[in-house]
C-alpha cells in the first residue's frame, strides 16, 4: 500500500474523513491498527515497547524511543482555556511528563541488562512541547530578521548564534522584536521544561535526540538545541554517564547543511562541549519545496531566493555522503588527535555576526529561574561521575535507509582507523567483509533506521559489524492509535520515497520469499 502513490498522497485526508464517520471510525481504526500501526509503531505506551526492545537487544540492536504525538496548537493553547483545567493537565505538559517517563523506561531497561551499553535513547519534538507552536515560528522569524543586520553566508534556515535566545531570556523595552508577551512566556516555559527533561536524562544516563521539523520552526529549534548542548554536553567536569547527552538533527536536504555542520564542529571545539549530531536526509521535501514557491500564502519565512531544500534527490544524496565523510573525519580526530596540517578553518564561527559569549547565559538564567521555582526541580539520584578516560567531543547517529550511504559509512570507519576488517574466513556468505568496530568508535557512532522500514538493511548492517555494544539502532515510535495518526501518514509518505526506483518490487519479493519459507519450511 505504501508504494501506491495516490493512496499515500491522500492518506491524511482519507483517514480524517473515515474516522469522522460514526461506525466507520471503529472499522477504520481496527484496520489501521492491524496494518500501519503494528508495522510502524512499537506500542501504545513506553512500557508496551519493552518486548520489542528486548527482542532488538537479543539481535544486538539498540532503540531510540519517540513519543510520536503531535499537538494541534489551537487545542493546546493554554491561553484560550476557561481556567477550569489544571496547568499540569494541558496537552503539552502531559507530553513533558511522558518525556520524563520514557527516559525512566529507557534507563530501567538498560539497568536491567547491566551490560554498560546505554543504547536506548529518547527523541523529542519541540513543537509538541509548547502551548502554542506559533511561538516557535515567531521566534524563528525574529531570529531571521535579527541576522539581516549582519548576515552570514549560510543559506536559510542559517546557523544558530549564542545571542538567538536573548529576546526570550532577557527582553528589554528597547528590544526590536515581533515576539508577544505570550510568546515569551511560552518560550520561557519551554526552556524550563527542557532543562528539567535534560537534567533527568543526565541523571538516568539516557541520551536525548532533538528531532528536526519544518524549516519555519528550525531557527528556533536550532537556538534551543545549541543552548542545551553548551549546557549539558560540556567537557569540563561532566557528570553525565553518557556523552554527548544532547543531539540535534542535521537534514541533508537543506542547502545549508555542509556549512552549518562545519561551523557547528568548530563551535563545539572552541567552546569545549561535545557536539551531538543526528544526520538524516529529511522528511518534508515536497512540502518545503511547495511552501517556498508559494511564499506569502504559506508558512515559509525564508528570505532567500532559492528554496531551503535541494531541488533534486541526487543533490541530497551527495550532501549526505559529504557530511558523513566530514563527521567520520571528526571522529578520527577526536580519538587519535588532529593533524595540524589538516586543521579546520578557524576564521569562521557559529557566532558569525553575534557575540561570542552572552553576558546573560542560558545556564545562569535557567538556574536562577528554577531555583526560584522549587516545584520544577527534578527529583533523582546523584549524578554519576564520568570515568577518567577522555570524554567524546562528538557523537553521531547516522539515520539512513540508503544502501550506498550505509556502505560508505562502513568503509569510512575502516579508512579512518575506527574499524578493522576481520579475516577472510569470517566474511559473509556473499563475500561481504565483516568489520570489527573499535570500542572508542562505538561510543561515538551509531547507525539507525526507522522501525518498520528497511529491515533488510538493518540486518545487513548487524551482520557486517561486530561490536560489544549495539552499533545499529531502530527509531521506535509509540503512542495511542488516535494520537499517532499524523505520524503514520508521514511514515507512509517517507516509505513511498524509500520504495521508489523498483525497491517496492524488491521488498515484496523479499516478503514473499519469507512467507513461502515459513509455509513450506524451505528457503
Amino acid at each position: 500500500m505504501c508504494s501506491i502513490s495516490p493512496l499515500v498522497d491522500h492518506s491524511t485526508k482519507i483517514l480524517s474523513t473515515l474516522t469522522g464517520i460514526p461506525g466507520v471510525r471503529q472499522v477504520t481504526e481496527a484496520f489501521v491498527r492491524a496494518t500501519f500501526f503494528n508495522h510502524f509503531v512499537g506500542g501504545d505506551t513506553a512500557e508496551g515497547t519493552l518486548p520489542l526492545l528486548y527482542s532488538f537487544r537479543r539481535g544486538n540492536k539498540g532503540a531510540l524511543l519517540a513519543y510520536s504525538v503531535e499537538v494541534d496548537p489551537a487545542s493546546a493553547d493554554s491561553h484560550s482555556g476557561n481556567g477550569t483545567v489544571s496547568k499540569d493537565d494541558l496537552p503539552h505538559k502531559r507530553i513533558i511528563k511522558e518525556m520524563i517517563h520514557s527516559i525512566d523506561v529507557a534507563a530501567n531497561f538498560e539497568d536491567s541488562l547491566n551490560d554498560g551499553g546505554r543504547r536506548t535513547w529518547v527523541a523529542v519534538k519541540l513543537t509538541a512541547l509548547v502551548p502554542n507552536a506559533q511561538a516557535l515560528i515567531n521566534l524563528s522569524s525574529h531570529i531571521v530578521q535579527s541576522r539581516a543586520i549582519k548576515p552570514d553566508s549560510v543559506p536559510f534556515p542559517g546557523c544558530p548564534r549564542s545571542s538567538d535566545l536573548e529576546a526570550v531570556l532577557h527582553p528589554t523595552a528597547s528590544s526590536s522584536t515581533s515576539l508577544t508577551k505570550e510568546d515569551i512566556n511560552d518560550l520561557r516555559e519551554l526552556c524550563e521544561d527542557l532543562y528539567r527533561v535534560c537534567t533527568h536524562a543526565r541523571q538516568r544516563g539516557v541520551k536525548v535526540i532533538i528531532d528536526a521539523e519544518w524549516s519555519w520552526y528550525q531557527p528556533a529549534i536550532d537556538a534551543v538545541a545549541l543552548a542545551l548542548m553548551r549546557e549539558f554536553n560540556t567537557l569540563n567536569n561532566s557528570h553525565s554517564i553518557v556523552q554527548p547527552l544532547i543531539y540535534t538533527t542535521y537534514q541533508a536536504y537543506l542547502r545549508r547543511t555542509p556549512s552549518h555542520l562545519a561551523l557547528s564542529l568548530d563551535d563545539a571545539r572552541k567552546n569545549n562541549y561535545a557536539l551531538g549530531v543526528k544526520l538524516v536526509r529529511g522528511a518534508y521535501h515536497p512540502y518545503e519545496f511547495a511552501a517556498h514557491k508559494s511564499k506569502g500564502s504559506s508558512m515559509s519565512i525564508s528570505p532567500d531566493e532559492l528554496p531551503p531544500v535541494w531541488s533534486h534527490k541526487d543533490e541530497t544524496d551527495k550532501c549526505y555522503n559529504h557530511c558523513a565523510k566530514m563527521l567520520l573525519n571528526a571522529v578520527h580526530d577526536d580519538i587519535y588527535g588532529q593533524d595540524n596540517s589538516n586543521s579546520r578553518n578557524t576564521e569562521t564561527s557559529i557566532d558569525n555576526g553575534g557575540p561570542k559569549n552572552s553576558d546573560h547565559s542560558w545556564s545562569s538564567w535557567l538556574k536562577g529561574y528554577i531555583y526560584s521555582n522549587p516545584v520544577s526541580r527534578v527529583a533523582g539520584s546523584t549524578p554519576s561521575s564520568a570515568s577518567d578516560k577522555k570524554l567524546p567531543s562528538i557523537g553521531i547517529l547516522f539515520g539512513t535507509h540508503n544502501w550506498e550511504s550505509a556502505k560508505l559509512i562502513l568503509d569510512g570507519l575502516v579508512q579512518n582507523g575506527l574499524a578493522e576488517p576481520l579475516p577472510q574466513e569470517q566474511r559473509q556468505e556473499d563475500g561481504e567483509v565483516v568489520v570489527k568496530v573499535n570500542p572508542e568508535a562505538v561510543e561515538r557512532v551509531a547507525v539507525a533506521q526507522l522501525y518498520g522500514m528497511s529491515d533488510d538493511l538493518t540486518q545487513y548492517l548487524v551482520n557486517r559489524t561486530r561490536a560489544a555494544t549495539p552499533f545499529i539502532i531502530k527509531y521506535v515510535p509509540y503512542g495511542a492509535l488516535e494520537e499517532v495518526m499524523p505520524y503514520l501518514s508521514r511514515r507512509a509518505l517517507e516509505n513511498k520515497s524509500v520504495l521508489g526506483d523498483g525497491k517496492a518490487t524488491h521488498e515484496r519479493q523479499r516478503a514473499g520469499k519469507e512467507i513461502w519459507k515459513r509455509i513450506t519450511g524451505q528457503s
